[in-house]
């Protein structure tokens, strides 16, 4: 089993200044470009020391007013080595209301769900995801719930037959 410490530095040799490092409470996360999301994946899941086959989750958050707005952070498990890194890139919020970023599903199947999940909650689209449709919400609803810019009591575009609907 490799440190967290020992991760990072065989990242940092790999990828030299895209890459970068942070630690809160004992657990220490790596923030990349988007852009370089897949090389720095495919590294960490077929470099043989590493081996990171199990992605254990995807999530997003909203920084808002942070700008980049949205942070996507991966956390990822080897079960051959038996240790465990976070990955976090941040993503823009474009003109039309989404971000996006490349899918991660060519290399962790276990990706789908929770990026058609994130694309419905935050509004992140997932370039090249192989099923983007709906997961949870209704296909028409054009709102993401999970912004810290959503309306707590909901709008009346997306609950309009609900009566706790502030109009």
């Amino acid at each position: 089993m490799m440190t967290q410490q020992e991760i990072a530095d065989q990242l940092s040799a790999r990828f030299g200044d895209d890459i970068r490092f942070s630690t809160f409470r004992d657990q220490m996360s790596a923030y990349i470009n988007k852009e370089k999301l897949l090389e720095v994946c495919a590294f960490l899941k077929y470099e043989p020391t590493l081996q990171f086959d199990m992605l254990s989750f995807v999530a997003g958050v909203d920084g808002l007013p942070r700008k980049p707005r949205f942070e996507m952070v991966y956390q990822l498990y080897s079960t051959t080595h038996i240790h465990r890194f976070r990955l976090k890139t941040l993503v823009e919020e474009e003109a039309d209301g989404w971000g996006e970023i490349e899918s991660v599903t060519p290399l962790w199947i276990t990706a789908d769900w929770h990026e058609r999940e994130t694309a419905e909650m935050y509004g992140i689209r997932f370039l090249n995801h192989p099923d983007p449709r709906t997961l949870l919400l209704p296909e028409e609803w054009t709102v993401h719930p999970l912004r810290k810019d959503f309306p707590l009591r909901g709008t009346e575009q997306d609950t309009p037959d609900l009566p706790h609907v502030v109009k």
